[in-house]
């Protein structure tokens, strides 16, 4: 059973896989990296277009670690979990620096590298070294899971053993980097998370969860995400044409991002706000230019709602919390996070 599914997907990979990516097929571990971290949580399609201006900007991994850090994160801006960028600024410079510019050439090594997991790790191994390991991500877990009929929860340490001890069991030992591609792709485009071709399914026959008719029901999850609300109030603070703002350092979201002055409330409290901000300006006069409507964003386990208050000074302010006050027309220039541009692209 498992040298035929082996041997369909290969067919498969041969005769019909046509899905296109600038990645697919690379060898240079750098671009394989870089490509990796960008796809992190973020789609293929919105990920395509970051992923080729940063191999315009940074060609390689000491472009990259040579750069100004503030135009990294702008490069970045509008992908999210910012973590991951700071990571790849690290590990750009450890490689460059420690290694010459030479990615490690095993998964034993890769893996030590900042912001690198077993996935992107055995990822870059397989497709720059050719090295037998077996790339497991969601689109893995899925197609194994339904074609052996597997209900143990992915997201358990038992899961996480089956799964990669069967993945391992499964790749070509002749082409590990052609194997692991075309499972991801078949994941992707056949076995898909709804309405998954099952039909066309080179690997119908022998599918236990097609022939069983519970298709819908694995790949099976544990833990459910507890979500958290948080409520911000951001006030653009408008002095002779500049505003106030400040980079996030807290180990919070949006780090080493750029935001407006904030007030961070339970629920939405309009007269909380207008309080704050009067005793925030010391009770001098000020014009309100404009309330937002509310914006949202979800993140992976928080939902970010607030509105945006607009407002207009004659004197300065000395505002505590390392803010400074720079021109509304170089506002371009920082990197605000994604729940902050959304109000800029429609206000600014």
């Amino acid at each position: 059973m498992q040298a035929d599914f082996t041997q369909k997907l290969l067919e498969w990979n041969f005769f019909h896989n046509n899905r296109h990516m600038p990645w697919k097929g690379e060898a240079d571990p750098y671009r394989i990296w870089l490509s990796e971290i960008i796809l992190q949580q973020t789609r293929v399609e919105q990920g395509w277009v970051y992923y080729e201006r940063f191999i315009k900007t940074f060609p390689n991994v000491h472009a990259l670690a040579d750069a100004n850090e503030e135009e990294v994160y702008k490069l970045w801006e509008g992908l999210g979990y910012y973590t991951r960028c700071k990571n790849l600024i690290a590990t750009a410079k450890i490689i460059s620096e420690k290694f010459k510019g030479s990615f490690p050439a095993s998964y034993d090594e890769i893996i030590k590298l900042k912001g690198i997991g077993p996935y992107t790790a055995a990822a870059i191994s397989s497709f720059a070294f050719n090295e037998k390991r077996a790339v497991i991500d969601g689109n893995v877990q899925r197609v194994l899971a339904r074609y052996f009929g597997l209900s143990t929860p992915t997201d358990t340490n038992e899961g996480k053993k089956l799964f990669a001890l069967l993945a391992e069991s499964l790749i070509d030992e002749s082409s590990p980097a052609i194997y692991n591609q075309a499972i991801m792709d078949f994941g992707a485009t056949v076995c898909r998370p709804r309405n998954p071709l099952c039909e066309q399914c080179v690997q119908s026959n022998d599918c236990v969860a097609y022939r069983n008719n519970f298709v819908s029901d694995v790949p099976v999850k544990q833990k459910k995400l507890k979500i958290k609300s948080r409520w911000l109030y951001y006030f653009i603070i408008e002095n002779d044409d500049s505003v106030y703002i400040r980079k996030r350092n807290g180990k919070d979201i949006w780090q080493n991002l750029y935001e407006f002055v904030l007030l961070e409330t339970d629920a939405e409290q309009e007269n909380s706000a207008i309080e704050f901000l009067e005793e925030l300006l010391q009770h001098q006069s000020y014009i309100l230019i404009s309330t937002s409507k509310i914006y949202s964003q979800q993140l992976t386990h928080q939902r970010i709602s607030g509105r945006f208050l607009h407002v207009r000074l004659k004197k300065k302010l000395k505002l505590e919390g390392h803010y400074a006050l720079v021109k509304k027309i170089n506002i371009n220039e920082y990197a605000f996070p994604r729940f902050i541009n959304s109000y800029l692209q429609k206000s600014f």
